[in-house]
């Protein structure tokens, strides 16, 4: 069944996985597009909060720019059909976007003891756009990280798992996607915002 994923579509066919990922991806690139865009027409306001991003989110670029690299590295591995080193980049990649993660939280506690409330009735709507827009990025993040593990998991599993590499090269656009649309929002709340 696993090699039947791969031999059914044609070599110059999209597998029709590939063209469902690609229709949630723009999906996700227009969320991201007006809420970006809710964020420069709301700055024009009076009572907007100017403040720099903490320090841990330039941490979490690097760690997230890393974790492309891991998972491109666990592509290249699998169609090389070398399992150990397949299994490894793709555990590493998740270890990566978990610290991504644990990075995201750090630094809106870091906004928080600087008195800048992300929520509630003290909150600004720079603050507030500023934790609704990461924090959906984080739960796109999360997805990919129970996606790895779910792929990880498997991949300990089998005795051969890299026949198939569809699987690892939808998660790795995916995971290459929420890394692209990281660097847009943090180039877009560091510069722009």
């Amino acid at each position: 069944m696993a090699t039947e994923l791969n031999t059914s579509v044609g070599k110059n066919k999209m597998h029709p996985y590939k063209m469902v990922l690609y229709a949630g991806l723009g999906s996700i690139v227009m969320m991201f597009a007006g809420l970006t865009s809710a964020y420069i027409v709301k700055k024009s306001q009076a009572n907007w909060l100017d403040f720099e991003l903490p320090k841990v989110f330039f941490i979490a670029t690097v760690v997230i720019l890393l974790s492309s690299f891991t998972i491109q590295m666990a592509v290249k591995k699998a169609k090389e059909g070398l399992q150990n080193p397949y299994r490894g980049f793709l555990s590493l990649t998740a270890i990566l976007g978990v610290v991504f993660m644990i990075l995201q939280v750090q630094g809106f506690m870091a906004l928080q003891a600087n008195n800048i409330a992300l929520t509630g009735p003290r909150s600004n709507s720079a603050a507030s756009f500023l934790f609704v827009i990461t924090i959906l990025h984080l739960l796109h993040v999360l997805g990919g990280v129970i996606a790895l593990i779910g792929v990880s998991f498997k991949s300990f599993l089998a005795k051969n798992n890299t026949e198939n590499t569809l699987p690892v090269e939808l998660l790795s656009t995916y995971w290459h996607f929420v890394d692209i649309l990281w660097i847009y929002l943090f180039v877009f709340l560091h510069w722009i915002g």
